[in-house]
């Protein structure tokens, strides 16, 4: 994917993570995303580094259905979360 690419996923699924803390999910869901000092709006950040917020921001949301409904298994969150623990190791 392109790094433009990635910044509009980016953008999308922090609009999706706004609108579930807005209709009540917890805040802790994605406080690996929210440590981060990354926002679409940062086009001079690198590419590693939006695809690290996406699957930060993938693992917090599918966690937040997978425990609160049957959209999402368990097992989708479970692996987002490695994957993004992998970028995280990518990242140093």
């Amino acid at each position: 994917m392109y790094k433009d690419e990635l910044i509009q996923v980016h953008h999308l699924l922090l609009c999706l993570m706004k609108f579930l803390l807005d209709n009540g999910a917890p805040q802790s869901y994605f406080e690996d995303y929210l440590a981060l000092s990354i926002s679409p709006h940062h086009i001079h950040k690198t590419k590693a580094e939006h695809k690290y917020a996406i699957l930060a921001l993938s693992s917090g949301i599918s966690q937040v259905l997978a425990e609160n409904s049957d959209l999402v298994p368990q097992t989708l969150f479970q692996r987002l979360r490695q994957l993004s623990i992998r970028a995280k190791k990518e990242l140093r």
